[in-house]
């Protein structure tokens, strides 16, 4: 029975994966063609757009990875059911049962390549590619380290040390060198607020340094017309699909003790938790279309059902998860109730079955 459950495990494992690679060449495919209407911008030519989709990719692996699981395991165990393999193991005396328990454990091998992925490769990687859109796009050098987010343009240098939003910055240093590479000025604002055309800067002090000496000037607040672009700033604001499930717990525990609203970021927090269970969850599905062995199922009808069901299952999750927020639901329970829904209409078919 062991052979029998490795080689089950195997097949799922092997057919989830080939489903998941197609899956993320077609996305990538899309992205390509979507991306390609930037193409020309600033320094964004067919290099970055292909970094792009090699930084993005990890992140895309990881959400597809359920839907990937559920046609690759109906496309590989109808394949079983039609060569009348299921039945041969049946006859040897391999139940039902044992074989969704073997299903089930090549899916955690799948949860586990996903989970290192989405975990450690994809919140890094999409954060760069955010990083090298934005940057190329706005013809600027920018990057982000312990001292906040820092941007070239020309001879202006930016450090920006808070960014409640790509409109909304606090606490900013503007460095300006002369044409001999010479600090010029340096400029410190307490507030720089964007109004759609340009920036205002608030309670500022400015220093210009001359040959003859230093000259400083305090303002209640001026105006700011600088290159720098909200858009940039896109790419260094937290998003929490772009966090590991370590760093939403960090942050959540970060804007409660600040008294700030933390559901969205809770919500995507215990989304990240179940997302293994969902992977799980979409074997089970599977199994009740085919263990009844029906030979006149095609391979081509197996990969709609997958599809319509994932696609399906996607977008429910995702709408119940924003009436979720509107309606103030329990982060744990919108994140949940989709997956658990699932599970019920899965388990309930399967013991329809005779499992035995």
């Amino acid at each position: 029975m062991r052979t029998l459950s490795r080689y089950i495990a195997g097949e799922v494992v092997k057919g989830s994966l080939i489903a998941v690679l197609i899956l993320l060449a077609l996305l990538n495919f899309f992205t390509f063609a979507d991306e390609l209407g930037d193409l020309g911008q600033g320094n964004y030519g067919l290099a970055s757009i292909v970094q792009y989709l090699i930084l993005t990719s990890p992140r895309n692996f990881y959400e597809l990875m359920p839907s990937a699981a559920l046609v690759g395991s109906l496309v590989t165990l109808g394949a079983l059911a039609n060569n009348r393999e299921l039945v041969a193991m049946q006859a040897a005396g391999a139940s039902r049962l044992h074989i969704i328990g073997a299903v089930l454990a090549g899916g955690m091998m799948l949860v586990f390549i996903s989970l290192g992925i989405g975990e450690y490769i994809a919140p890094v990687a999409e954060r760069a590619a955010h990083t090298l859109k934005a940057t190329a796009l706005q013809k600027q050098i920018a990057s982000r380290t312990k001292y906040g987010f820092w941007v070239r343009d020309g001879d202006v240098f930016i450090n920006i040390r808070q960014i409640e939003r790509p409109e909304n910055l606090g606490d900013i240093n503007i460095f300006k060198l002369d044409g001999t590479e010479k600090l010029h000025s340096a400029t410190h604002a307490d507030k720089a607020v964007y109004d759609g055309k340009q920036w205002r800067l608030d309670n500022i002090f400015e220093s210009q340094f001359l040959a003859d000496g230093i000259v400083t000037e305090q303002k209640a607040y001026a105006d700011w017309s600088s290159v720098l672009a909200p858009n940039l700033l896109n790419a260094f604001v937290i998003s929490p699909e772009n966090l590991s499930a370590y760093e939403l717990a960090r942050y959540i525990r970060y804007l409660k003790e600040n008294e700030q609203q933390s559901a969205f970021v809770e919500l995507a927090f215990w989304g990240r938790i179940v997302n293994p269970a969902v992977t799980l969850v979409m074997l089970l599905v599977a199994a009740p279309f085919v263990l009844p062995v029906r030979r006149e199922v095609g391979t081509g009808q197996r990969i709609v059902v997958g599809v319509v069901i994932g696609l399906g299952f996607y977008l429910f999750d995702r709408t119940f998860g924003h009436l979720g927020l509107i309606y103030e639901m329990n982060p744990i329970f919108a994140a949940f109730f989709p997956t658990l829904l699932a599970l019920t209409g899965a388990l309930v078919a399967i013991f329809r079955l005779r499992l035995t």
